[in-house]
């Protein structure tokens, strides 16, 4: 399976956008396996540094994670504040907390604007990137959290084996 649409202006990315090795992750915020990449995943973006982009979709499993949403909302409305990356961390190094009160307390330790914050969790515009990103999950063939995309194709595999196989091929 290939990786529908191509990362394009609407993702946040990672590193390097014209690194040679493109890693795209379809996670949910509240899936306990997705935790567990994210330290395989920061491994990988500082040790490649700028041989390497990452990008993360939005894959919120919502019948099974009932505050998956809701968490990438407040990633996406701490993105419109300049701190979709330090919210998409908080997030995963913190995951027994994904209450709203601990959403606004994530946005406080980043020094968001919390009012704007809130406001912004709301937003159509954020609800539809969402949505978007889901969307592209399915038409990718993603069916399960976390699905890794390496160059635009599906890797069978979990972070671990991600990791494996770039640190044989990359240099």
């Amino acid at each position: 399976m290939s990786l529908h649409p191509e990362v394009n202006k609407k993702d946040h990315i990672k590193g390097d956008s014209n690194a040679n090795l493109e890693i795209v992750e379809f996670g949910d915020f509240q899936c306990g396996h997705c935790g567990a990449a994210h330290p395989v995943v920061e491994k990988i973006i500082k040790e490649f540094g700028n041989q390497v982009s990452f990008v993360f979709r939005n894959f919120p499993l919502s019948e099974m994670h009932k505050n998956a949403r809701e968490a990438a909302k407040a990633a996406e409305a701490a993105a419109i504040q300049g701190k979709y990356w330090e919210m998409h961390n908080r997030i995963f190094e913190n995951q027994e907390y994904l209450q709203s009160n601990d959403f606004i307390a994530h946005a406080e330790k980043l020094g968001l604007d919390i009012e704007k914050f809130k406001n912004d969790m709301e937003l159509t515009s954020i609800a539809e990137k969402i949505d978007d990103d889901f969307e592209s999950g399915i038409r990718s063939g993603v069916n399960g959290t976390p699905s890794f995309f390496v160059n635009g194709k599906k890797f069978d595999g979990d972070a671990v084996n991600l990791l494996a196989v770039i640190e044989g091929t990359v240099e």
